[in-house]
């Protein structure tokens, strides 16, 4: 471990605005970690770092249980809203609390599987961070990630809100020191962080029906006026009012369409502790 624990300087580049806490509840452990579902057997032990408001975690006790999942966020809120769901859903074999990924609170070879969703794109040092999630896995056990990778994204039809909406994210998270295109560096990454045994595969999320198209737009129309993208975009100088105006009304207008399509590539690994 580094003497500094760089997430206490890193920016979460989408924030916790009521429109990104919804859309990443709308995950589910089928749509975005079929790649470690094999993995989940009953009585295995799964930490889930960055677990958000816990939709993907508490799946996950699902298909381990009698095994323990325990869910971890740096934002006390975000667990607090993931207890919640848990108790809502019955789940009685998860908890959720707050952490560093950076320095994670637990004996080393404690999980038998370490997962992280959308995490290591918004980090500062993601090889640090793995190399944390390789200490607490069990040998023989597994670390598994799935990032997005921006520019790997593709629409139609093209929009030139879309295009400004592309080179505006790209220049908030590399100023927040973050790597949005992290799906095509995971196999680099995990390498660096002492992995040899590594495994990669990729999905997608596909936006291309009437409600998947007005669903994105919605989410992405919302946060490009209110979240955390929006603060940093106009206090970093690199968007005014106006021009998120216009971005999320054409985020909208692409929503409109019927023909519109939106392809989300997501790079993963499965990496042997």
């Amino acid at each position: 471990m580094s003497a500094q624990q760089p997430e206490d300087d890193d920016v979460y580049t989408h924030g916790h605005h009521e429109s990104v806490v919804r859309a990443h509840a709308s995950r589910t452990a089928e749509n975005s970690a079929a790649f470690v579902i094999l993995h989940l057997t009953p009585g295995t032990s799964v930490l889930d770092v960055g677990c958000g408001p816990g939709s993907i975690t508490c799946d996950f006790a699902a298909l381990v249980s009698p095994g323990k999942v325990t869910g971890l966020d740096r934002s006390p809120d975000i667990i607090a809203q993931a207890t919640a769901l848990a108790a809502e859903r019955g789940v009685t074999n998860a908890e959720f609390v707050a952490g560093n990924i950076y320095d994670l609170d637990f004996e080393d070879e404690t999980f038998d599987v370490v997962h992280a969703h959308q995490v290591l794109q918004h980090l500062t040092d993601p090889v640090e961070a793995l190399r944390e999630m390789r200490r607490v896995a069990k040998p023989g056990g597994i670390v598994a990630v799935r990032d997005a990778d921006f520019h790997g994204m593709s629409w139609y039809p093209s929009l030139p809100e879309l295009d400004e909406w592309m080179e505006l994210y790209q220049q908030i998270a590399r100023r927040n020191g973050a790597e949005p295109d992290a799906g095509r560096r995971l196999v680099s990454w995990a390498q660096s962080a002492g992995f040899t045994d590594v495994a990669p595969t990729s999905s997608n999320w596909l936006y291309a029906t009437g409600q998947q198209r007005r669903w994105q737009a919605r989410v992405w129309g919302e946060r490009v006026l209110h979240s955390a993208f929006a603060d940093q975009a106009l206090e970093y100088g690199f968007a005014n009012a106006a021009d998120l105006a216009r971005i999320s009304a054409g985020w909208h207008r692409w929503g409109s369409t019927d023909d519109g399509w939106f392809l989300i590539p997501n790079g993963e690994v499965i990496a042997r502790a």
